[in-house]
């Protein structure tokens, strides 16, 4: 059997016989791996031009909900993947990691973008600027699809997450992907990329897939591509300084495999909750998905007085990990992807056991369950002791990317602290303490050497989601040996397949090209109130100026008897008089109270509710006699999809208020946002 690849709309194997393939299990040849024959130029041209063409013509919410649909279609697929992943010698509990945690990523996704970015086929980032006195020249960011195509370069461990969760903010952004999995591990990526392929949920072009080299694919990328990659840093390295990567400035974004560490806080001794936090931590990580983890502990740093505990607690708990077949009886740790990472990680152990002393497993006679140890690609749980870690180089520069931890030890806070920064960068670090003015000096000691850093204690652990597992909401990368690049992030990730353009004009011509309302333009006057309109009616700039209402000290009494606010600058004269306002002011919130009666219109009709309050800030005080007035605009329109319990089709609109007093100052500033009836799609 050939595993293919799709490109230019068909699926299509290599010309020749290319790399054989094995079940990591039982060493049997599952297929061929070969990419000769792809024409790499047409598959760059097919993306560009079929699929960033399409997705461009759809807005961010319309590939939010997209890829919404996908992430249920695969859903209902799982038990296929679940079959797959368990060639690649993963339990089920490593493939729930893999698959349903990438599918869980791309519904992520889908609501990060629905909440954070506008209904528009581009986004608008931050404020307007103003840029000169009078105002008539301002300045906004926007951000639009890159119009080339991302290749995501991932590696073997994680043959489904890794590829969803960089598909997902592609997709959201625009712009359409080329997926190039390891080959290890390449049929399993092939098989859901078959399934999204097949549910005919994404237009043509926008998903393609690799299986094999990338023969002279980067020579044919242009200053609009992005490339994205996961795996070793010298890998990582070499296609980062690609001729054609260099010359056309070409965005390369790397997240490379980092000797991440876990320490141990002072206090946490064995008895304590932190202390048994600490050990089953330590082992998950080796055990999870037999260490193959970027982001597994690799050092595992504890007081010099903890060091026989933390030794001994491990070895009894990696000892109740049996490892073998997943489908057997008992096993809680399956194999490595292959043999020939097997023996890459045999030889990094055989360096790391130069100066360190193996403590536990690092033997090639280990019991297998229900395998046969030598035809799977099976690795012992292994456990090394470095006594001179601020000597002993390997410690801090071999990784065995495999269920390998070092343990060393430390005598103070501050050589904690030095031993997390001697891995010269990395994904993850993680503190377990109960001490929290500890944790605040550790994490800001070593912060810089790190993308991103758990402090667990037992107040947070039962809902922790642990030291390995990267969050949609939460970067993923690290500087130096980590990759210098991030991942995830939120809508971070989204922008960073966008381009961010700064825009400069008058606030009429920013208001046209952002479809938002820029202050200083010119202002929409129509004799019918903006409430009577629908959201389909309502145009952006629209604006209502109100009547007048002067401030009495009745209103300030009375709202201070309803809201029970009594404040002294509302109600004492004389200690009024030494404050800042030098006399009494009216309460902030009758303020914007008064000016919501000022210019709602009470009839029913298309306003269907206030939906929300954001960004209000008081400018000026206001005090008994002042006389204020209120102008609002429609700022921005959010289609919203209809859901099938809704009775209506609705959108919200954000409406910038402000308010003035009878000097022209305005003394208080904010957005609401009400839901509104649309005309039904």
């Amino acid at each position: 059997m050939k595993i293919e690849s799709y490109a230019c709309g068909a699926w299509t194997a290599g010309t020749d016989d290319g790399v054989e393939v094995r079940n990591a299990i039982n060493g049997k040849t599952i297929g061929r791996v070969s990419s000769t024959g792809l024409d790499f130029s047409d598959m760059l041209d097919h993306g560009r031009r079929r699929g960033g063409s399409a997705l461009r013509k759809m807005t961010i919410h319309d590939r939010a909900n997209m890829l919404k649909a996908l992430a249920k279609h695969l859903l209902d697929h799982k038990e296929t993947f679940y079959a797959i992943s368990a060639k690649t010698g993963a339990t089920r509990a490593d493939s729930w990691v893999d698959i349903e945690g990438g599918i869980g990523t791309v519904f992520s996704y889908s609501g990060i973008a629905r909440r954070e970015l506008p209904n528009e086929s581009f986004a608008v980032e931050g404020n307007v600027e103003p840029l000169s006195a009078k105002g008539t020249f301002v300045g906004r960011h926007i951000l639009t699809p890159k119009q080339g195509v991302s290749v995501h370069i991932n590696a073997f461990n994680f043959p489904c997450w890794g590829m969803l969760e960089k598909i997902a903010p592609s997709l959201i952004a625009g712009v359409p992907v080329i997926v190039k999995p390891a080959t290890v591990s390449s049929y399993l990526t092939e098989a859901m990329v078959r399934e999204m392929i097949a549910s005919g949920i994404l237009p043509e072009g926008s998903v393609q897939l690799i299986c094999g080299r990338v023969g002279d694919l980067f020579e044919h990328l242009d200053e609009q591509d992005t490339v994205t990659f996961t795996g070793s840093a010298s890998t990582g390295s070499m296609l980062k300084s690609h001729p054609n990567i260099v010359a056309s400035s070409i965005p390369f974004n790397m997240e490379a495999d980092s000797l991440n560490c876990s320490i141990l806080g002072a206090a946490a001794v064995p008895g304590t909750p932190e202390f048994d936090l600490f050990i089953k931590g330590v082992a998950q990580e080796v055990t999870v998905k037999a260490g193959q983890k970027c982001t597994a502990i690799r050092r595992t740093i504890v007081p010099e007085a903890q060091i026989e505990a933390v030794i001994e607690a491990l070895k009894a708990r990696l000892d109740k990990s049996p490892v073998g077949d997943p489908a057997a009886e008992g096993v809680r740790m399956g194999s490595l992807v292959g043999t020939s990472q097997r023996e890459d990680v045999w030889d990094a152990v055989k360096k790391l056991a130069n100066g360190n002393e193996i403590v536990h497993g690092g033997t090639r006679e280990f019991e297998v369950l229900g395998a046969d140890r030598e035809k799977g690609a099976f690795f012992p749980p292994t456990l090394l002791y470095c006594d001179d870690p601020f000597n002993a180089q390997s410690a801090h520069s071999v990784e065995a990317f495999g269920p390998v931890s070092t343990i060393m030890g430390y005598k103070t806070e501050d050589q904690a602290i030095e031993l997390a920064r001697m891995g010269r960068g990395s994904l993850v670090g993680s503190l377990v303490t109960a001490d929290n003015e500890e944790a605040a000096r550790i994490v800001l000691g070593t912060a810089a050497w790190h993308g991103r850093i758990l402090v667990l204690n037992k107040d947070c652990a039962r809902e922790s989601t642990g030291h390995g597992s990267p969050l949609a909401p939460l970067v993923h990368g690290g500087p130096g040996r980590a990759g210098g690049g991030e991942e995830l992030g939120g809508s971070r990730a989204i922008k960073h397949y966008m381009q961010r353009t700064a825009i400069q004009g008058s606030p009429d011509t920013l208001m046209a090209i952002t479809r938002q309302f820029t202050t200083g333009a010119t202002p929409i006057v129509d004799r019918v109130h903006p409430f009577r309109k629908t959201f389909d009616e309502l145009q952006i700039g629209e604006s209502l100026l109100t009547h007048r209402r002067t401030v009495t000290e009745a209103d300030i009494v009375n709202f201070g008897c309803i809201s029970g606010d009594h404040f002294y600058a509302h109600f004492d004269e004389l200690a009024a008089k030494d404050s800042l306002f030098e006399k009494r002011v009216a309460h902030g919130y009758f303020i914007i109270s008064a000016a919501a009666g000022m210019f709602v219109d009470p009839a029913p009709g298309p306003v269907l509710a206030n939906y929300g309050l954001e960004n209000l800030r008081f400018i000026e005080p206001v005090g008994i006699g002042d006389t204020i007035q209120v102008r609002l605009t429609a700022r921005e329109k959010i289609w919203k999809a209809r859901r099938p319990e809704e009775d209506r089709a609705t959108g919200i609109v954000v409406w910038a208020v402000e308010i003035k007093n009878q000097l022209d100052e305005t003394v208080a500033l904010y957005d609401i946002l009400t839901l509104v009836e649309r005309a039904d799609d």
